[in-house]
């Protein structure tokens, strides 16, 4: 039995059937590429800021995914020679308080260090972060069929159809598209992909240089931008605002990349050869709605964007996270599927803002004196600590707030921080992909308000809560705060638990 198709398998695909999984759903990858040329390699490192890193944390992945950024780094230092083999690669990124870019002004946080193991951003080579989600899928029993292109996806009303391209069928209650920006599962269900054209080309390439030391980087070229990579020996990237690629399919050739570097370094420079390319813009958009019926979009299926500020890769990753846990309870029959409609209300917002400060940050790159005059500015408005607590936050996705307005601060964020043995105790359930009420006041009347929910559910009791501190906290399995209450009273709960997980259970299940 297959309860969701997954249509992609990629880092998002694989996470959300991941987290299907957890929630007790038996979902099938379908992914065209076959597996082991797809995961062979990547140009580049990704970058998971650090929301995406406590998310990981919540299932208990940040101890292996530390050791796929050690073989990252690793790889890196064989490649460029360096003796300590394990270190990180540059200076920047042994420093805490490193968070990013935006538009290549750096970014970094104050007073970072004490919560760094929870907050600390990840780069990886993307190939080994697939790897690494692959392998995680797998062991919790994921279906994966790779060489499996899906060429059609037929919502019924009942179910979904999707046809592969072999003529095969296959059937299911929901499908999700996490097929990238061209996504077939898109234009199948007919959702609209609203945006703007791209404006510029960047050309990513592993090639060799005649003079090395005739091409240093230069961001504020007069054509461009030209990147040497620091981690990667031969890897140069160039960024041309020329109103966007042709044909982004067509091999990128020597002399192509040849040309690119000279029109936008304005040196004359020669390679001597390239082995692999490929192509960028910044086209920018974003469909309509995440949800069409029993067809979902998550990832670059639900909004592409330029790769400045590396944000892509998270925006899609907490798609997922926020989609499986609604998915499964659907599915399962415990929530009504308007469950499903808060995925597009929640998450098409945070994607409008990764688009809106994308096209910014590609502003913020063209070549001119205008643009050079508007980088300092900004320079010194980053200089004020509250500015760069904002742009961190934008960064890293840690300003997200699903419920403005509501009556607790902490309701629409994601959990606080909490003590090492507060934490422990809620760790199991998350881990589990179970949501969490967290009783820290002792208080029967939280407890007894839940207690038609433990198949859903875990209660936790822990002492130590204090005067304006939260007496209770309602946790969903993706980490953000339903309910909270700084009083021992249960007041709220029920239309809480109700409106994220259906209603109570009229025969109480035992807890796990």
């Amino acid at each position: 039995m297959t309860d969701v198709l997954v249509v992609g398998g990629g880092p998002v695909g694989l996470l959300l059937a991941g987290e299907l999984r957890l929630a007790g759903l038996a979902p099938l990858v379908l992914e065209a590429a076959d597996g082991t040329g797809r995961r062979a390699r990547s140009l580049g490192l990704r970058g998971l800021n650090a929301r995406s890193t406590q998310s990981l944390r919540l299932r208990g992945l940040t101890g292996p995914l530390a050791r796929v950024q050690q073989e990252t780094f690793e790889r890196v230092n064989a490649a460029r020679g360096d003796g300590d083999a394990g270190a990180a690669p540059v200076p920047a990124l042994r420093s805490a308080r490193a968070r990013g870019h935006f538009g290549g002004l750096m970014l970094y946080e104050e007073g970072a260090g004490e919560n760094t193991v929870q907050r600390e951003p990840h780069l990886l080579r993307q190939h080994l972060f697939e790897r690494f989600l692959l392998d995680w899928a797998s062991g919790l029993g994921v279906r994966i069929w790779h060489g499996s292109q899906v060429v059609d996806v037929v919502d019924d009303g009942e179910a979904v159809l999707a046809v592969l391209a072999d003529g095969r069928t296959l059937r299911a209650p929901y499908l999700v598209g996490c097929d990238g920006g061209h996504s077939t599962v898109r234009k199948r269900a007919g959702i609209a992909f609203p945006g703007t054209e791209p404006t510029m080309t960047g050309r990513v390439a592993m090639a060799e240089v005649a003079d090395p030391a005739a091409l240093p980087s230069n961001p504020r070229g007069p054509g461009g931008t030209v990147t040497v990579s620091p981690l990667i020996p031969g890897e140069i990237t160039t960024m041309e605002f020329d109103d966007g690629p042709g044909d982004r399919t067509a091999p990128v050739t020597l002399e192509e990349m040849q040309a690119s570097i000279r029109r936008a370094a304005g040196v004359d420079v020669t390679l001597t050869g390239l082995t692999v390319g490929s192509r960028y813009s910044d086209n920018a958009r974003q469909a309509a709605t995440y949800r069409e019926g029993r067809i979902l979009l998550a990832g670059d299926a639900a909004h592409v964007h330029s790769p400045i500020g590396g944000q892509g890769l998270n925006l899609g990753m907490q798609d997922a996270m926020n989609l499986g846990w609604k998915l499964a309870l659907v599915v399962r029959g415990l929530a009504p599927d308007s469950l499903l409609d808060t995925y597009t209300a929640e998450r098409h917002p945070i994607g409008e803002r990764v688009l809106r400060n994308s096209r910014a940050q590609v502003a913020l790159m063209r070549p001119g004196p205008q643009v050079e005059a508007l980088r300092e500015v900004l320079a010194e408005v980053l200089g004020i600590p509250a500015v760069m607590r904002h742009f961190v936050a934008m960064a890293n996705s840690t300003e997200i707030d699903y419920a403005p307005g509501s009556t607790h601060p902490l309701v629409g964020r994601f959990m606080p921080d909490l003590d090492p043995g507060t934490w422990n105790l809620a760790a199991v359930p998350l881990r589990q992909g179970r949501a969490v009420l967290m009783d820290l006041a002792g208080s029967a009347e939280i407890r007894a308000a839940a207690a038609g929910y433990s198949d859903r559910v875990r209660i936790v009791t822990a002492s130590g809560a204090s005067c304006g501190e939260p007496a209770g906290l309602l946790i969903r399995p993706d980490g953000y705060v339903a309910w909270a209450r700084t009083t021992a009273d249960p007041e709220g709960l029920a239309e809480a638990l109700t409106s994220w997980f259906g209603v109570p259970a009229t025969t109480a299940v035992p807890r796990s």
